[in-house]
This record gives structure tokens, C-alpha cells and sequence, in this order.
């Protein structure tokens, strides 16, 4: 089996069926739950400063550009990081209590870790070195000291006064509650985490890069992930994403950091060791193989696909990206009753759009592989029904063709902005919503639930098996760009990872793998569990 089979045999075979769910633990073993925070013993800590006030500008000025970039320091470093993958709040119930970070993360697991490659930053370290992000401290854990030199390789193909930023998974994780499913959802949450960082940064006036050229074996060397010995057996870390951040606008070149970079990194002299996270593990084989199949190899560097047209000034959403960012929640239940602005309806739907997703989207980078499919349910002077949002126009066609042919393709009269969004079936969808995915109230109780349709077999016969990745990583960054919109209007979003894969193409028309459903989304009006208490995400003084 060459390894596109085996990442299409593993995609077949962690389907939910109706009657037949993929496979997983069954029950919860409590006494092996993961710790949620990793943190490496011995590794010195740097605390980094939290936000004073709110320095931040209006959330719609992220995607019109022009904020003025402010310089790499001890204080905008802390900045970038507490509003991406830092903490916003503590949940309390008898006595109980959990952690809510600014990143999403499927059943508040949080597989994802996130690495910064550093130059001297005063009141830091005086050195370039390697760090983990600790969130529940808000510090970084220096992991390793680099050389002039080997910084200087790292740093040398990219604009001036860039570090680097990286994302990996711990599998083990999702898998303690998800079973073989899990892969897909730390690559969801991988794209919760790329957006959330990629916001935080234009905030600041930086933008961010995805690096399309690293295989995945030199971006475990520049973080250490490839020191084994540095793991406790049954935790280690894949890797999954690495970016780079800048002052100023997006870069239009292709950046190529050459592979004896991360070579020369990895020489270098490393501290500490990884803490278990739970006292027993579960093997999950399945995991273990598609995980090798969608390796990523070096590649060649890629065009880079920047449409960004900024936006006009919105008047929408005056709250500031901070207030937006601290306050997203994912709803666990919906009252089925609230409904949703055209208005905004639309602007979120424009906001998901590549030429109009701003420091999203030019973070990526890539063509788009990913459209929606939305049922709605309650949005004001529109129509119920299921319609179609088309984010790639080659897609079109191809949709038109693989879909039911009875479906309208009509566009809303009233649609602005001319999005390429087409009613497809007029009438009430909410029992339908929720029966696709796996009977949750939740999807018909929103104002509208969505379905994500990737394009599947063509991205990964081109690009290659690692594709997989990338098509749910984007998926997950349109998951954070719902649920920071959802909170604009005073609403509430949440990812839906249990859905009928299957169900839903039966119900498009759709055979084979030309297009596939990776992930649903809902938003609506939140009903609020009045039992829980709501903590500051950091003690008083820190």
C-alpha cells in the first residue's frame, strides 16, 4: 500500500456511519488523562509580561491593514503570545476546575504546542535560542541556545527582523478520548492555532508566513522534537506547521530556508526534559500509520497566493481584536431561537473568503482546497435552506457536476458583496442538520450550521499524501474566523467534529473522494450553564 492509500484507507476507515461510529475508547479512562500543559523540567523559564489594558485596535482593522508594526520586544512578544495561545479564562465547578485558552482546541483537549526560534531579545535572553510556550505560566521554556551563526542561517532568507513560530501535535491527547479519530482533530486544532496566531500578530502591525518548503524531519530538529530521549514513551510531538512572523506587510516572495539550517540548529546545546502528561497509554496503531503516510518530505517552494483586498472600515464591530479574542467560547448547547443579521451573516461569509480573510488567508498563503455547505436555519431576511459558499472558482464546475443536479444553484437577490453563495434547496433544514451530524441538537438549534467540502483527491495526487494535513488544517483556520465572527455579533460558534461523513454526500450527490466533508460548525444565540464559575485567566499581579 503506497502511502496515498494508506491516508485514504485511514480517512475511510475513522468515518461515523449511522449505527457504526469510528473506532475509540468506548469509555473515558479518567486515571490517564492527559495533563493539559506540557512543561520541560530542567529547561530555564522566562516569564513574559502580560497585557496591560487594551492596547489593541478594533478587530475589523485586522483585515483593513494599515496598523502600523510595532517592534520585536519582551512586551509585544508577551502580547503575540497571551492572545494566541495564551489563557482567557478559568471554568470552576465544585471545586473543579479547567482552563480556556484563545485558541480552540477539539473537547478542550489542546493537542497543540507551540515553539518560537528567537533572536536576542532584551529582558529575555541575550542569546538567539529555541523556546516552548508555556501558557499556563505565560513564559517561554528555553529549550535550546543557539549559535550566531546557525541563527543567522535560520534567519537569513527572511525579511528583516523575522523569528520563527511553530506548531506540533501531541497525538496521545485526542486519542485518550477520540480514539482513531483523533488525527483529524489535531489537524483542526493545528488550523485553530495557525489563525489565532496569525491574528494575534496583526494586532501587533506583523504579519505571518507559513513556510511551504521544511520537511517535517528538519522542522522536529529546529525544536528538538526529533530528541526522543527527551520524551516519555507514548508522548512525543509531531510536527505540524512553521511560520514566519515580521514587522510590516505580507511578504509576495517565496521563502526557502535552506535544509542545513535546520541541520546546524539542531547541534545545538538543549535543556530539559519533557514531563509525563498521563501514567498509562493506549496505542492507537491506526494513528501511528497515517501519521507516517502524510510525512511531509521537502519540497520545492511554492508561488505564494496572496489576493488580499483590504476591506473597507466596518462599523460593524467597533470592540477591539483583544475583546474579540479573549471572549471567543465554544457553546455547548444553542437556544434555538436567536437568529442572525443578514447583514452580518454576510460579512462573516465575506470574511471566510481568500481575497478577503486578510492576515488569515496571507498567512497560509495556498490555493484554497475548502467550500461550505450552510444550512440555514434563522437568519433574518433570508431564506431557510441549504446553500453553497464556493471559495476556489475552479471548484464551480466541478461542484456543479458531482453535486444533485436538481439543486438551484440561485443566488440570493439581496446577496452583497457578490460572494459566490447559491441557494441549492429552499426549505427548513434544522431536523437535517442535526441528524448529519450524529443527532446533536446543537447543529439545528444554531442559526445556522455549516459543512466544510474539501477537495480531496486532487490535492493529494499533486501535492502529495501530506495534503491530508493541510486540507483540515484549513478547515480548522475557518473554524477560528467563525467563531471570532460568531462573538463580533454577539453570538456564539463551535466546531462539530461527530458528523455522518458519508450521510452528507449522499445527501449532495456526491460519489467518491473528488470532494470530501472534514469538519461542521454551528452558531447561533449560546445557552449558558449558570452552575459554572468563570476565573481570571492569570492571578492578580503576575
Amino acid at each position: 500500500m503506497d502511502a496515498i492509500d494508506a491516508v485514504i484507507a485511514y480517512h475511510e476507515a475513522t468515518k461515523h456511519h449511522p449505527g457504526r461510529f469510528a473506532r475509540s475508547p468506548g469509555q473515558l479512562d479518567w486515571a490517564s488523562q492527559p495533563e493539559p500543559f506540557r512543561r520541560f523540567e530542567a529547561a530555564p523559564l522566562h516569564p513574559l509580561p502580560l497585557v496591560s489594558g487594551d492596547p489593541t485596535p478594533p478587530y475589523d482593522a485586522l483585515f483593513s491593514g494599515g496598523i502600523s508594526a510595532q517592534s520585536l520586544t519582551r512586551d509585544t512578544l508577551g502580547a503575540f503570545f497571551e492572545h494566541a495561545l495564551g489563557l482567557s479564562a478559568w471554568k470552576a465547578y465544585r471545586g473543579e476546575r479547567w482552563a480556556l485558552r484563545c485558541n480552540p482546541s477539539s473537547g478542550n483537549l489542546h493537542p497543540t504546542e507551540g515553539y518560537a526560534a528567537l533572536p536576542a531579545v532584551p529582558g529575555l535572553h541575550d542569546g538567539p535560542a529555541v523556546y516552548h510556550y508555556a501558557p499556563r505560566e505565560h513564559a517561554l521554556e528555553r529549550r535550546a541556545d543557539l549559535a550566531t551563526d546557525s541563527w543567522n542561517a535560520l534567519a537569513g532568507p527572511l525579511p528583516e527582523n523575522a523569528f520563527l513560530i511553530g506548531l506540533s501535535s501531541i497525538h496521545w491527547r485526542e486519542a485518550w478520548k477520540y480514539g482513531e479519530r483523533a488525527f483529524r482533530y489535531c489537524q483542526h486544532d493545528l488550523g485553530h492555532a495557525f489563525a489565532a496566531l496569525a491574528i494575534s500578530a496583526a494586532a501587533l502591525g506583523w504579519s505571518m508566513r507559513r513556510l511551504d518548503t521544511p520537511a517535517d524531519a528538519e522542522i522536529a530538529a529546529l525544536f528538538g522534537l526529533a530528541r526522543l530521549d527527551d520524551f516519555p514513551p507514548g508522548e512525543p510531538e509531531h510536527p505540524g506547521l512553521l511560520a514566519a512572523v515580521f514587522p510590516g506587510a505580507a511578504a509576495t516572495s517565496t521563502l526557502d530556508i535552506p535544509s542545513e539550517a535546520f541541520t546546524r540548529a539542531a547541534a545545538s546545546v538543549w535543556h530539559g526534559h519533557a514531563k509525563p502528561l498521563s501514567a498509562s497509554h493506549v496505542p492507537w496503531t491506526a494513528i501511528d500509520a497515517v501519521a507516517r503516510a502524510a510525512a511531509k518530505p521537502r519540497t520545492a517552494p511554492q508561488t505564494p497566493h496572496l489576493p488580499f483586498l483590504p476591506a473597507s472600515p466596518s462599523q460593524t464591530a467597533p470592540a477591539s481584536a483583544r475583546t474579540i479574542i479573549r471572549r471567543r467560547r465554544s457553546a455547548v448547547a444553542m437556544d434555538g431561537r436567536t437568529a442572525c443579521p443578514r447583514d452580518t451573516f454576510y460579512r462573516a461569509l465575506a470574511r471566510l473568503m481568500p481575497d478577503r480573510a486578510g492576515p488569515v488567508w496571507n498567512a497560509f498563503a495556498t490555493t484554497p482546497q475548502v467550500d461550505l455547505i450552510f444550512f440555514v436555519h434563522r437568519v433574518e431576511g433570508l431564506a431557510p435552506g441549504v446553500y453553497g459558499l464556493v471559495r476556489n472558482p475552479e471548484h464551480e464546475p466541478r461542484l456543479r457536476a458531482a453535486m444533485r443536479a436538481d439543486f438551484a444553484w440561485r443566488q440570493p437577490g439581496e446577496c452583497s458583496g457578490n460572494l459566490p453563495f447559491y441557494l441549492l434547496v429552499p426549505g427548513d433544514c434544522r431536523q437535517l442538520a442535526g441528524q448529519l451530524c450524529c443527532g446533536q441538537a446543537i447543529a439545528s438549534d444554531g442559526a445556522f450550521a455549516a459543512a466544510m467540502l474539501a477537495a480531496f483527491d486532487h490535492p493529494l495526487q499533486h501535492a502529495g499524501p501530506w495534503a491530508y494535513r493541510v486540507l483540515f488544517q484549513e478547515t480548522g483556520m475557518l473554524g477560528q474566523l467563525l467563531y471570532l465572527e460568531a462573538e463580533t455579533a454577539g453570538l456564539r460558534g463551535t466546531g462539530i467534529g461527530c458528523f455522518f461523513d458519508d450521510l452528507l454526500h449522499e445527501v449532495l450527490g456526491l460519489r467518491g473522494h473528488q470532494f470530501q466533508s472534514l469538519y461542521h460548525f454551528t452558531v447561533g444565540g449560546p445557552v449558558d450553564d449558570p452552575r459554572l464559575s468563570t476565573l481570571q485567566p492569570y492571578p492578580a499581579g503576575k
